[in-house]
């Protein structure tokens, strides 16, 4: 067994800033726990996500990955961690994400959503390496299981933890040596978090545009209670001024009016 897991890290870090880098990340990772899909993205605070790593678009729609790059990962727990600062580790997406984003919208659209695009349907779990790049940059490495899986079990978890501090220092070394990719990317302003600011600014206030916001994300009236201080009740009021200035009925039709103004925007 040691003899293997050596061979896995030598052979890891003898691919640091080559095209073969991530392939040899997930075959380290494999020998650990079973992942149909990987991914890796870099998310810097002022540019489009930069794939690091692509362990899934044999198996997912071009254009989901497309429009997920173009403006849909603002949904995603992992980038809106990554946003807020998320400590270095590996964690579940149900550990991050809002307390309704399964039953979200994005979560659940494979428009947008590259995994749920995938042939096979849904994802069966969802888990990331959080990982600081430098001062301005994080990136998540997220393993997937598909449908007929079951979920990671804790002491999966627990082995892959082990090995979170090679992947770490791995993934940082490789990006030392690519970052100048980020360095030569066009600033990207408008399809980062001002694209929330701008949707629907005639007819929303600066309040509501927040409100919004969190609803796709996927928080429940509750939650975006806590979140911004405010009543419960007061959220349900705000949320039916929301609809009713906006002409719709439903939380479906509200992702739609972000997704059209996404593309309005020419961001995918």
């Amino acid at each position: 067994m040691l003899a293997r897991e050596s061979a896995d890290i030598s052979a890891l870090i003898g691919l640091i800033g080559t095209q073969d880098f991530g392939g040899a990340l997930d075959r380290m990772l494999r020998s650990v726990a079973s992942f149909d899909l990987s991914v890796a993205f870099a998310y810097p605070y002022d540019k489009r996500p930069i794939v690091l790593h692509d362990g899934y678009t044999a198996k997912v729609s071009a254009s989901a990955l497309s429009a997920y790059l173009g403006g849909a990962y603002l949904l995603d727990p992992f980038y809106v961690a990554c946003s807020g600062g998320q400590p270095p580790g590996l964690w579940r997406m149900r550990e991050l994400a809002p307390d309704q984003f399964f039953h979200s919208d994005f979560s659940s659209s494979a428009e947008v959503h590259p995994c749920i695009s995938m042939e096979s349907g849904v994802l069966v779990e969802e888990i990331g390496f959080v990982i600081p790049l430098d001062d301005q940059v994080q990136a998540t490495y997220s393993l997937m299981r598909g449908r007929g899986a079951a979920p990671f079990t804790d002491a999966e978890l627990a082995s892959l933890r082990i090995y979170e501090p090679i992947v770490r220092e791995a993934v940082r070394s490789n990006w030392r040596q690519q970052s100048e990719v980020v360095a030569a990317a066009p600033r990207d302003d408008d399809a980062i978090e001002t694209a929330f600011d701008s949707l629907c600014a005639d007819r929303l206030t600066r309040q509501q545009r927040n409100i919004v916001r969190l609803i796709l994300r996927g928080h429940s009236n509750l939650s975006i209670g806590k979140t911004m201080n405010i009543a419960e009740g007061t959220v349900r009021i705000h949320r039916k001024n929301i609809y009713r200035r906006l002409g719709i009925s439903s939380q479906g039709a509200l992702f739609r009016i972000f997704i059209d103004h996404l593309n309005r925007r020419q961001i995918y």
